[in-house]
């Protein structure tokens, strides 16, 4: 079975036949709308046959048996540069990934339970967090994410790894449909701040939950007591796309607006570069080179640096 025909799969039994025709139509239609997506599928064909398992072990996903061309395998592995969320270690080959995605699973996992959920994840990369999520007990995953290039990483990923139940649909939140709702949890993790309208992107996560379903939102903020937000002039750490920067007061004031209850603030941790930073195997700009030269304290532009909270919260019933 493919990657598609298993997603297909985990959608009609969720959520009925018709809903899983159209969304994996769409599915495809966006893959092919890339131009390196057929030499994406041409490599991941060509990946050797090994034994599909996979574990967590010490944060790392681990899939695949090792192989016996482990240099041929890290060269094919290296098409799919850059690699940002893991670690992964595919086939036996170490893929050191920009993030330490492990990092912020950990401080996370201890404050959740998502025994027999099911679970959406917006933005979800490669899906690194989705394995997490299979490993702490939750019954079937489905992320979004619209680049292509992680779409592909996770299909090299599911290679190794198997049919499991974390499947990742190519898509924004916003072009889901209504229907693909009911979730007993949804993850936003690193997308609020590069949302235009906050509350419009909090609005649209409550409105993907069953009633008393719980959320998980991970975002930059700004440091201070005070009821501020930080719109950036230009670019943010180097990124063009971060629209604003909440003090905790401003993000509970969102949360509050949205509908949110049960707020609670679990971790609050500046990003240093022991959790991001440039690997072999993202070689482009990084937090390094998003930092003052002169102050790491402060952003090349001048602003405060990354400083990152995890929220949850609960729709009501």
């Amino acid at each position: 079975m493919s990657v598609t025909e298993s997603l297909h799969l985990a959608l009609a039994e969720a959520f009925g036949g018709p809903l899983a025709d159209a969304l994996v139509e769409q599915h495809d239609n966006w893959l092919n709308r890339h131009g390196n997506w057929p030499a994406w599928c041409q490599m991941r064909d060509t990946l050797p046959a090994v034994t599909q398992r996979w574990r967590l072990q010490d944060g790392c996903l681990t899939a695949g048996e090792d192989v016996d061309q482990p240099d041929l395998l890290t060269e094919q592995l290296k098409s799919f540069i850059p690699w940002r969320k893991g670690p992964v270690c595919l086939g036996g080959v170490a893929i050191d990934t920009e993030w330490r995605s492990d990092f912020k699973w950990t401080r996370l996992a201890r404050h959740i339970n998502l025994r027999d959920e099911q679970v959406l994840d917006v933005g979800a990369g490669n899906a690194y967090f989705g394995w997490c999520m299979l490993a702490a007990g939750a019954r079937r995953v489905f992320g979004c994410d619209p680049t292509q290039l992680f779409i592909a990483q996770h299909e090299v990923i599911r290679h190794f790894a198997g049919l499991a139940a974390n499947h990742l649909i190519a898509a924004r939140l916003e072009d889901l449909p209504p229907a693909l709702s009911g979730f007993d949890r949804v993850f936003s993790m690193g997308v609020l701040y590069h949302r235009r309208d906050p509350l419009e992107h909090l609005n649209a996560l409550k409105a993907r939950l069953r009633p008393g379903g719980g959320l998980v939102l991970e975002t930059l903020i700004l440091d201070g007591p005070d009821d501020q937000v930080l719109v950036p002039p230009d670019r943010y750490a180097n990124m063009r796309n971060v629209h604003a920067l909440p003090t905790r007061q401003r993000l509970e004031s969102w949360l509050q607006a949205s509908g949110w209850t049960a707020t609670e603030w679990i971790d609050i941790t500046a990003t240093t570069s022991a959790e991001q930073r440039r690997t072999e195997w993202m070689p482009f700009h990084s937090l390094s080179e998003a930092l003052s030269a002169d102050d790491p304290t402060l952003t090349r532009e001048g602003l405060p640096a990354p400083l990152r909270a995890i929220v949850l919260a609960r729709k009501p019933t």
